[in-house]
């Protein structure tokens, strides 16, 4: 049984697109009591996951790259922590790894080598930003900080050890595929990449093939599903005519977030997100 009185957070050890961290607050609000397993299928920086700690979970996302690097932390932490304190805060280093994944030979990279390169360019890169182009290559550039913590070795180590003594499930997968094995009992969370707010305004650059309206209506198809097998189901998402339509036989709440990741500097800060409920 989770229960809110949940031992002190944990750090999230990415900075992603749609981070939780400013939001837990409101979120805690809304997160009921549960007694089975914890579903969060587009797990990004795991800012939820990391505060609740539950003691079963099942955590996914259709970026590889991203599930690599909770697969090292939680089976290779110090060898991470090496590799990464190699790393270096300089452009044309920069440059150079985050180039990898445009040669043949990225497909030898180990493990170890391509966690500490994401986190790496996600300390590193302008803004935080896990981005990619249409290819899958990541494309964001030098944020020129003065002396980023490349290697946080307390949040690693922590996030490694939760991972380690808890029962986590770590997998690369669609989500529908992973709900498949959640019933009666179980909590879900889901936070995927949102609806744009306007026709200009796409948050989805980091998620590899998008995730457009159609997306949006298989999840709550989903959605649809878990409520009538008994799953307790809270989703985040833009607060839009679209999902508030979409959603609209549900329970929904309007908060506001603090965002820090935008390329314009004047759409930083609070925004109005929603959060559906199935209970």
């Amino acid at each position: 049984m989770v229960h809110l009185s949940s031992p002190s957070a944990l750090r999230p050890f990415l900075k992603w697109a749609g981070g939780k961290r400013q939001l837990i607050p409101e979120l805690l609000k809304y997160v009921p009591e549960f007694g089975g397993q914890y579903y969060e299928p587009f797990i990004g920086g795991g800012a939820l996951l990391l505060t609740l700690q539950p003691e079963r979970a099942t955590i996914s996302d259709r970026n590889a790259e991203l599930i690599n690097c909770y697969q090292v932390v939680k089976d290779a932490v110090e060898d991470l922590i090496q590799t990464l304190q190699q790393h270096r805060n300089e452009a044309a280093y920069f440059y150079e790894v985050r180039s990898w994944d445009r040669h043949s030979d990225f497909a030898t990279k180990t493990a170890v080598q391509r966690a500490a390169r994401v986190i790496f360019l996600n300390k590193t890169c302008y803004n935080g930003l896990f981005r990619v182009n249409s290819k899958g290559q990541f494309n964001a550039p030098f944020g020129r900080y003065k002396n980023p913590t490349i290697a946080n070795e307390t949040v690693l180590r922590k996030v490694s050890a939760y991972l380690n003594q808890a029962n986590v499930t770590i997998r690369q997968a669609d989500f529908a595929t992973t709900m498949a094995a959640a019933g009666r009992g179980d909590f879900v969370y889901f936070d995927p990449p949102y609806d744009p707010v306007s026709t200009t305004a796409s948050f989805t650059g980091y998620y590899r093939n998008g995730f457009d309206r159609t997306e949006q209506q298989r999840l709550k198809a989903v959605v649809d599903e878990l409520t009538q097998c008994g799953c307790q189901v809270l989703l985040s998402n833009a607060y839009t005519d679209f999902i508030q339509d979409l959603y609209r036989d549900y329970r929904c709440v309007r908060v506001s977030a603090n965002r820090a990741i935008n390329s314009n500097a004047t759409k930083r800060g609070k925004v109005d997100e929603i959060l559906v409920m199935n209970y």
